[in-house]
């Protein structure tokens, strides 16, 4: 199944990408290639997951043309001032070695610092000097989506945000789709719990012939959200993308969705108060 999502100003992304945190180094770069090989294309990385050059090491030596490939980077939270965003872009594009990223995004809000709507203005102006294609954010809340708007007229293409069966983010999700942002899910098979264990995801499981881990991301999929799952190993990396092919039922999707807990965030990281630098 081919599965793609546009954003309110062009931007194409596919159904599912690729996260890269954790993936450094020459085993990062392996991890990464093999990756690419099997045909993702929506590469996720960021400053702080200090692995930029990597998958720009990758992207370049996997001879897969350049303009099919959608490489993502993130403005980490101390840099958010303007003159140093800007430096920040600029870095990011030089340690992957290409000539523009393809997506760039504000890591986290930290709204205690009040900065964000400067570190937006340096993206806004990356863009247009041609260093990176295509501007969002992570971990905004509607409140800063807004702001965003009023003080710059420009709103985001993407916001990135925790997004799992325990955290189904339904109001947050439906304000991004009404404005034309696009949702992507990270952690989105959850991190260090029960959730691929249950045996209510296992009897959907076996009902599609999928692995739990599939019915999961198609369970995002369904949803209109673009999951990140990061692999290290070919079979976890060929099981994900595998995830396309897996088509849950509406109650099926409203099942899971009815997993949500109230503290479902995986380490409690609320956007309206956590800052992370």
């Amino acid at each position: 199944m081919t599965t793609t999502h546009t954003s309110h100003s062009g931007l194409t992304l596919p159904g599912l990408g690729f996260g890269t945190y954790k993936l450094n180094g020459a085993e990062g770069v392996d991890g990464i290639s093999r990756a690419i090989a099997k045909g993702y294309t929506l590469l996720d990385s960021a400053f702080n997951y200090e692995n930029e050059g990597a998958v720009g090491r990758a992207v370049r030596a996997s001879g897969v043309d350049r303009d099919s490939l959608i490489v993502t980077s993130k403005l980490p939270g101390r840099h958010q001032e303007h003159d140093k965003a800007m430096r920040s872009i600029e870095e990011s594009v030089y340690r992957t070695g290409l000539d523009h990223l393809d997506l760039y995004l504000i890591h986290w809000p930290n709204p205690k610092q009040g900065l964000y709507v400067q570190a937006w203005e340096a993206l806004i102006e990356a863009r247009e000097r041609g260093l990176v294609r295509a501007i969002g954010v992570c971990n905004f809340l509607p409140e800063h989506l807004e702001t965003l708007q009023k003080r710059t007229g420009v709103l985001p293409d993407v916001n990135q945000i925790e997004l799992h069966p325990y955290f189904p983010q339904a109001e947050q999700l439906a304000y991004d789709s009404e404005r034309g942002i696009l949702t992507q899910a990270w952690s989105p098979l959850g991190r260090g719990n029960d959730l691929l264990d249950r045996d209510d995801i296992g009897a959907i499981a076996r009902d599609h012939d999928a692995t739990p881990g599939q019915v999961v991301l198609a369970w995002q999929i369904a949803r209109g959200a673009i999951p990140l799952p990061k692999a290290a190993s070919d079979e976890r990396q060929v099981e994900n993308l595998g995830a396309l092919d897996v088509t849950l039922t509406d109650t099926e999707v409203a099942a899971i969705t009815q997993l949500g807990r109230l503290d479902g965030r995986l380490a409690g990281q609320d956007p309206a108060t956590y800052e992370e630098f």
